[in-house]
């Protein structure tokens, strides 16, 4: 993103990059959070709604460090929705069921984006306006999946800790999430160093090409 930009000047590729980014900032981001606000609904909370998160607006949702983040790195996050385990039938799984609501949506959005890159490569992309399109989607469904991947980490308060939850005993649960604030410090100072950045390319490059392998097939 602009990390690169700064790196390698600019181009085509990188400036339709950024628009990708923005794009996802006020047009994605607000899915993955209504994702996670409307699951929890469905499941009985009512909290997501009351605090006005039941919402595609994405000024709703946007945390600016988060949107920031996706803007200097790819990486980032929203406002976590506020949900209260204790109207859920079964508080652990619900809570989990919430979580892993946002990852699946950015999955999704992927494979829409992956779909569209497809078929905008059966025009010649020598042509400026199908390589701009092909390339926006492409980055877009990047985003996405390092948006999903990101949010899959177990540290507070990304989408993972809460799946964490249902895998370890609430005690050492609640123990780990007392150092909170210190986790995500080491994240965001591992992702400014770029010591997350192999690791979490690596798996989004996996996830990437998996997926363009399936839904790219009836176009090759």
């Amino acid at each position: 993103m602009l990390f690169n930009v700064l790196r390698d000047g600019f181009s085509a590729q990188t400036i339709i990059a950024l628009f990708a980014a923005v794009f996802v900032v006020f047009c994605t981001m607000p899915v993955h959070e209504y994702a996670h606000a409307l699951v929890a609904t469905k499941l009985g909370d009512p909290t997501p709604r009351l605090s006005g998160r039941l919402t595609l607006n994405p000024m709703a949702h946007i945390d600016w460090i988060g949107a920031l983040m996706i803007l200097l790195v790819g990486f980032g996050y929203a406002k976590p929705v506020s949900v209260n385990p204790r109207n859920f039938k079964n508080p652990k799984a619900g809570m989990a069921i919430t979580a892993v609501a946002g990852p699946i949506s950015n999955l999704l959005m992927a494979a829409v984006f992956i779909l569209l890159k497809n078929v905008v490569s059966l025009f010649a992309l020598q042509n400026f306006i199908a390589f701009a399109f092909y390339y926006f989607f492409m980055f877009a469904a990047i985003i996405n999946i390092g948006l999903a991947v990101f949010n899959l980490i177990p540290i507070p308060p990304l989408d993972g800790s809460r799946i964490l939850q249902l895998l370890i005993p609430s005690k050492y649960y609640f123990k780990y999430m007392r150092y909170e604030r210190y986790i995500i410090l080491l994240v965001f100072a591992l992702i400014f160093f770029g010591v997350l950045d192999r690791p979490l390319a690596y798996l989004e490059n996996v996830i990437y090409n998996g997926m363009d392998a399936v839904l790219g097939f009836p176009f090759r």
